[in-house]
């Protein structure tokens, strides 16, 4: 399963755009956001996939939950969304 990484200074359109592909292809990506700018930015980016893949008859759902990531050797607790096609 594809992994995507978002930051605060994550532009939505184009995560958007990789969501949107991942989605196409695998049914399912999970987006990786470490504090409250990327949270927002992953949310927003989410939305915007919402309306790329609608007109191909495409719906989603998102499951959010805590993980425990690695960054340069420091454990952060970053919030996980599993985004699935329906």
């Amino acid at each position: 399963m594809e992994i995507l990484r978002v930051a605060s200074s994550s532009s939505p359109k184009s995560v958007a755009g990789a969501i949107a592909a991942v989605i196409e292809q695998d049914g399912k990506v999970v987006l990786l956001a470490v504090g409250a700018g990327a949270v927002n930015q992953a949310v927003k980016s989410i939305a915007v996939t919402r309306g790329y893949v609608a007109p191909k008859g495409i719906d989603l759902s998102t499951m959010i939950a805590f993980a425990k990531i690695d960054i340069d050797g420091n454990e952060k607790t970053a919030i996980k969304f599993l985004v699935e096609a329906q």
